[in-house]
């Protein structure tokens, strides 16, 4: 009898991205290797790397061509349904498999916590396993601001072990939460397009459950008899997220009927493909509206159509020096009118102090 659906479904979404980790780390690997290792037979490689699997979990650490990957585990369900199905995979792959468990300092006892959530995966065999513990500031509020030092403490202990990916336990449901936040914000197609499967530095964070929801991976805790820890913040409704989990889907389920989530969930991917369109787009475009000495053209920047034309303003503010993150529409508005609405208005100051002014013609964007 094989094992319950649930627990079958979170296991292969993360095969198949353990199967892409691998791939890629291959890829390197044969582009690194001189020229006579390079030309040695695919399936040979595939050989070598299947009976490192099969010689068991504990001899992969001492092979440098096996990839490790670690998972960032709170200690909630999605995470340590995650970590379960990572611990079980990376068996039967030529994978190392650890964890890291990011302490916030925001709870009492928050570090009793982290040292639990070691123990358990620890004792799923997962190696390296560390808790590290971060100071969260109050730049942007504090969900941006605990994100923003996790993200910092995870690209930390990637660097420190060499981990080839960071699996991350966002689901369908935070999918569907994140393309809310980012309408109610009147956020561009961007925002809406969600989470993306990959992210980071060279892909770094790897997100296997999207298409899974947070009902089927907490089942699958259940069902392995996996402790799960519920953060109290996810009911806080001092919290944006927790009011739209807790209020908002459910109000919007009741007058919609069911299948909310996967709608915006599919939205989000349907974002993601016209983004990535555009953006391409807003890249080549970029190079026909400079100048010989590289300064953006007024003239040439109103003709193209107004997505590609802020794609290409909004990457000219960041090159400048303007953070990605404090960059909104509002900002990108008032930077086209100076295309578009040109009544002489004087320089605007952005964030990152960067300001953009009209003279001549051209749109200079600097640091003052």
């Amino acid at each position: 009898m094989g094992p319950h659906p649930a627990v079958a479904a979170i296991r292969l979404a993360v095969r198949r991205v353990l199967h892409d980790v691998l791939t890629e780390f291959h890829r390197h690997a044969d582009h690194d290797r001189p020229a006579e290792a390079a030309r040695r037979p695919a399936h040979a490689a595939r050989s070598r790397y299947a009976e490192a699997g099969a010689a068991g979990r504990q001899t992969l650490p001492e092979r440098p061509d096996t990839p490790l990957v670690l998972v960032a585990c709170s200690g909630g369900a999605d995470s340590m349904a995650l970590a379960s199905a990572l611990a079980f995979e990376a068996r039967k792959l030529a994978v190392r498999a650890g964890g890291i468990t990011v302490d916030h300092n925001l709870q009492p006892g928050s570090g009793l916590r982290a040292a639990e959530v070691v123990t358990r995966l620890t004792a799923m065999d997962l190696d390296p396993v560390e808790a590290v513990a971060v100071h969260v500031g109050r730049e942007g509020g504090p969900e941006a601001a605990a994100r923003d030092a996790r993200y910092a403490a995870l690209d930390d202990a990637a660097e420190r072990h060499g981990a080839a990916a960071v699996l991350l336990g966002h689901t369908r449901d935070d999918q569907a939460e994140t393309v809310l936040l980012g309408l109610a914000r009147g956020s561009g197609i961007r925002s809406l397009s969600g989470m993306a499967a990959a992210s980071g530095p060279s892909g770094r964070y790897r997100r296997p459950f999207l298409q899974l929801d947070r009902q089927a991976v907490r089942k699958a805790c259940l069902v392995q008899s996996l402790p799960v820890w519920d953060d109290p913040h996810n009911i806080d409704p001092a919290y944006t997220r927790s009011r739209l989990r807790h209020e908002g889907l459910p109000a919007l389920e009741k007058a919609l009927g069911k299948g909310v989530v996967e709608a915006l969930a599919r939205t989000a991917q349907l974002s993601r493909d016209d983004a990535d369109a555009l953006d391409t787009w807003a890249a080549q475009a970029e190079l026909s509206v400079r100048d010989e000495t590289g300064r953006l053209e007024c003239a040439k920047l109103y003709v193209l159509p107004p997505a590609v034309r802020r794609r290409v303003l909004r990457r000219a503010l960041i090159e400048a020096g303007a953070p990605a993150g404090s960059l909104f529409a509002r900002h990108l508005e008032e930077v086209d009118r100076l295309i578009t609405g040109w009544r002489g208005q004087r320089a605007i100051n952005l964030p990152g102090r960067v300001e953009a002014m009209r003279q001549g013609g051209r749109l200079v964007i600097r640091q003052s």
